[in-house]
């Protein structure tokens, strides 16, 4: 008999149609020479640290730093999590083959892996991997089996992701609090959760600390456009008012003349398609859900079959994709009036590598819809608008560049003797436009009929392009025209950073820190982002409900118990994401068989042994304070 065990009922079902497996036996489906079962994600745990050693049941400062000579698993202690692997250890220890169907990724591969371990199965064990849990990819993925030594790796850089949060965790968490804790309040510390804490905290500091500088811009209105005066590289305006007022006096009565007129055609390239992050990053901009939303959304897409696999960091599909499009453009019928033009006439979709390279795929590729029509599937309201983003990224791809024109117009107002700031004689300005001359792509975003989408419910926010930089069309104007115009001078102010919102967070987690706009430029600094795609979401909630950070609106604003726990440290392998992320660049080499788990571990646990004897010799009475419910 072959045994399949899947990571959740619902997938355990779709597997067992597909394989003909249809009698329900109780934690198992049975038929056709399967058996089918499931976890409920994690059924085992790394062992607790009395476990290892009475002596680390109490907390001590003495018995730190806790670091067991070997790592062992354990049942969780749920009543409904040991009937169900009773059910499966009979299984596996009677079973000519295993075939692992747990999720596709990491976490999917160390879930069922301590299982098998746990019930001590011994028969060889195979790999499926997919991409949706469609009937198609299903039997697909089952005639393409792996040995499960080919994953070997992926399941190394699982295990020492786990126990290098067990390792950090338990020993900083207990002298963290031992040291500093008030009133016996706990003081988390995490391998993750510190470092995204101290880019709130740090932030927060640089909002708290800023000191605004005043300045002062002069504009003029010449044929109802706008036109601002250019100034020296760095300089946002005049840095006195005197000069600024000068300058405004000297050009009030002189003609405004036109130096050039200067056109130039552009081009703006479909937004690439989605990962996780880049999900998550546009739900909270654009419907205000949580990381943790959004992820419980595209899983449940993922499980109603509509979507393909959610936890990736890549934006890209491989080759062998392509040909599958256009069956999956033919059943998207809500989108019917999107995808007519890239399909009528018999044409073939159009295949960019900004979409379609194998290169920078591994095991997944990017957020796409399935085959399976989604008005076949019942939909929440959320759901809805999740996939609609995702499936107008999708057929986006596939249009043409949208083009534009920007036009770029010079011109300067002449005063003899000026010398206010830094002009001397004469004043130039300038006016920028920019027109659309072909839409393409950008017409998936314009205000839309109800009929031209899966009943998506009405949301100002889904009506308009979100990719779009604003049109300004500027009038027809001729090199050395002029003419009167009227200037105003108007007093600005810098502004402070602005405060974290979970889809900054997000990015500034998935880049070590560094906030950047350039696609290219985010997809190398992926490498060194602190957490996984999958794990983000539960740090940012973990830090509410350690309530270190709480929701100020949309913001994010730490505690004051945030804020000290972040003052304390001074470590900063524990606080910094840069620092963190150089771990979590070595756990992706592991993954790729490029660094040693066994030496991941080992500079792991020097790092937490070199991080307990510094706090031990901190000779101060510093507390943290006890902050009170988190703010919703």
């Amino acid at each position: 008999m072959i045994v399949c065990i899947a990571e959740k009922p619902s997938v355990a079902r779709d597997i067992a149609n597909v394989l003909g497996a249809t009698r329900d036996c109780g934690g198992y489906i049975e038929g056709n020479g399967y058996q089918v079962t499931w976890t409920f994600g994690h059924l085992c745990e790394l062992k607790e640290p009395h476990e290892y050693s009475p002596m680390w049941r109490q907390w001590s400062l003495s018995s730190l730093p806790m670091i067991p000579p070997r790592f062992g698993i354990k049942l969780k202690d749920d009543k409904g999590v040991e009937k169900q692997f009773a059910v499966i250890e009979k299984l596996m220890q009677a079973a000519d083959e295993i075939i692992n169907c747990g999720d596709a990724g990491q976490e999917g591969e160390l879930i069922q892996r301590w299982v098998m371990q746990k019930a001590q199965a011994h028969c060889p064990v195979k790999r499926l991997w997919i991409n949706s849990l469609t009937p198609e990819a299903i039997r697909e993925g089952f005639q393409t089996l792996k040995d499960q030594s080919e994953y070997q790796s992926l399941y190394e850089a699982g295990l020492s992701r786990a126990i290098g949060d067990w390792t950090l965790g338990m020993n900083a968490t207990r002298l963290y609090t031992l040291k500093y804790g008030a009133n016996r309040q706990v003081l988390s510390i995490g391998r993750v959760q510190t470092p995204t804490l101290a880019l709130i905290v740090n932030r927060q500091h640089e909002i708290d600390n800023f000191k605004p500088e005043t300045y002062w811009v002069l504009t003029t209105l010449y044929r109802d456009t706008t036109f601002t005066a250019v100034m020296e590289e760095g300089d946002r305006g005049f840095k006195t008012q005197e000069d600024g007022e000068k300058a405004l006096a000297a050009i009030r009565e002189l003609p405004f003349t036109v130096l050039s007129v200067e056109k130039k055609a552009g081009r703006e390239a479909p937004p690439r398609l989605f990962d996780l992050t880049s999900l998550q990053v546009e739900c909270n901009k654009k419907f205000g859900y949580s990381a943790e939303q959004t992820l419980g959304l595209i899983q449940s897409l993922y499980e109603k079959k509509v979507a393909t696999y959610p936890r990736v960091d890549t934006t890209f599909l491989p080759d062998d994709v392509y040909p599958k499009c256009p069956q999956i453009l033919a059943n998207m019928t809500p989108y019917a009036g999107f995808i007519q033009p890239l399909t009528e006439g018999g044409k073939s979709l159009q295949k960019s590598s900004k979409v379609f390279d194998n290169s920078k795929v591994t095991d997944h590729h990017a957020i796409i819809p399935t085959p399976v029509p989604v008005t076949s599937a019942f939909l929440t309201d959320m759901e809805k608008r999740v996939y609609d983003l995702i499936a107008r990224r999708f057929i986006g791809v596939f249009y043409p560049d949208c083009r534009f024109e920007q036009t770029t117009v010079l011109g300067e107002v002449r005063s003899e003797g000026l010398h206010a700031g830094t002009f001397d004689d004469f004043v130039p300005f300038r006016a920028t436009g920019k027109r659309i001359t072909d839409p393409a792509w950008h017409v998936l975003w314009e205000k839309k009929k109800k009929a031209e989408t899966p009943d998506n419910p009405d949301n100002p926010e889904n009506t308009e392009n979100p990719e779009s930089s604003e049109e300004r069309t500027l009038p027809a104007f001729k090199k050395g025209e002029t003419g009167p115009h009227t200037p105003n001078l108007a007093e600005k102010q810098t502004t402070p950073p602005k405060p974290y919102t979970e889809a900054t967070l997000l990015r500034a987690m998935e880049t070590a820190g560094k906030l950047v706009d350039d696609d290219e430029l985010r997809d190398a600094l992926k490498e060194n982002g602190i957490g996984r795609p999958s794990t983000r979401a539960a740090i940012i909630e973990t830090l509410f409900k350690r309530n270190y950070i709480r929701r100020v609106r949309k913001s994010l604003a730490p505690t004051p118990t945030g804020v000290e726990l972040i003052s304390l440290i001074r470590e900063e392998l524990l606080k910094s994401a840069e620092l963190t992320g150089i771990w979590e660049k070595k756990l992706r080499q592991i993954e790729r068989h490029e660094y040693d788990a066994a030496t991941f571990i080992g500079e792991l646990k020097q790092m937490v042994t070199d991080i307990v004897n510094a706090v031990l010799q901190d000779n101060s009475n510093r507390r943290v304070p006890v902050s009170g419910p988190p703010a919703q």
